[in-house]
């Protein structure tokens, strides 16, 4: 298939969900030339903030294939990446990512990811979401049994 092609078929998928009640962005993730799985944002139909496309098309990927690691797997997606997507994309090690529409057209219809990424520049003590840590030195137990397990499986 040619890229072009498969980016028709992630707008042709959100171009549907529109339809369906879902929100505009549709994802393909392909490997070796195969599409393995495909995602659409069902944010607001499932109740699920984290519905997004590219996280959907990544779950349905990692069942497809039965792994965690996606290396070798592109993504194509009708919108640039928004900040949750991109971290999951990364932590699939997807190799490589096609988008159609930008983050400034994401913006211009009310799907503005920017003060994600103005919060995370911020300290702790000034961003809109409070954090405070809490038995940090309780937690780290978990940590240094998983630092010392002979059979973890790294990821």
């Amino acid at each position: 298939m040619r890229k072009e092609d498969i980016m028709r078929e992630a707008i042709s998928l959100a171009d549907d969900n529109v339809r369906n009640g879902g929100g505009p962005f549709g994802a393909v993730i392909v490997k070796d030339g195969k599409v393995v799985a495909t995602g659409v944002n069902r944010v607001t139909a499932n109740n699920d903030p984290t519905a997004h496309a590219e996280v959907s098309a990544i779950r349905n990927a990692c069942k497809k294939l039965k792994t965690f690691d996606l290396s070798g797997c592109e993504i194509y997606s009708s919108c640039e990446p928004c900040p949750m997507c991109l971290g999951a994309i990364y932590w699939s090690r997807i190799k490589k990512i096609y988008y159609g529409n930008s983050k400034a057209d994401a913006k211009d219809i009310g799907f503005d990811d920017s003060f994600i990424y103005d919060e995370l520049a911020l300290p702790y003590g000034q961003r809109h979401v409070a954090m405070e840590r809490l038995l940090g030195d309780e937690a780290i137990a978990t940590f240094n049994e998983w630092k010392s397990k002979p059979d973890k499986t790294e990821y």
